[in-house]
């Protein structure tokens, strides 16, 4: 399995913007579809975006369309989430993972990252 580690979490006001990384290591980055998931307190983990292997097909959740953007850089091992106009409601942990298929579903996901806080005030 590819070891996952996210970086870039923490505080920022409604409206503002924040960039989440997510470095790979372990195994050929570009063999996997990655995906972002989020998890608030008390709520299950949910899909946010997606990106297929080579970065040309991406895939979003209804609730971040249009303002969150997903990426990766397959030379550098590693995938972006690009959040703009957030809203407390994105507060949540948000997660890295990495499939072997596309996939929006968390369990078709095989490896998984610790995660980083994501806080959003109003």
């Amino acid at each position: 399995q590819v070891q996952l580690v996210e970086s870039g979490g923490g505080l920022v006001q409604a409206g503002g913007s924040l960039r989440l990384s997510c470095a790979a290591s372990g195994r050929t980055f570009s063999n996997y579809f990655m995906g972002w998931f989020r998890q608030a307190p008390g709520k299950e983990r949910e899909f946010a975006a997606a990106i297929s292997w080579s970065g040309t097909s991406t895939y979003y959740a209804d609730s971040v369309k249009g303002r969150f953007t997903i990426s990766r850089d397959n030379a550098k091992n590693t995938v972006y989430l690009q959040m703009n106009s957030v809203k407390p409601e994105d507060t949540a942990v948000y997660y890295c993972a990495a499939s072997e298929t596309a996939t929006t579903l968390a369990h078709e996901y095989g490896s998984w990252g610790q995660g980083t806080q994501v806080t959003v005030s109003s």
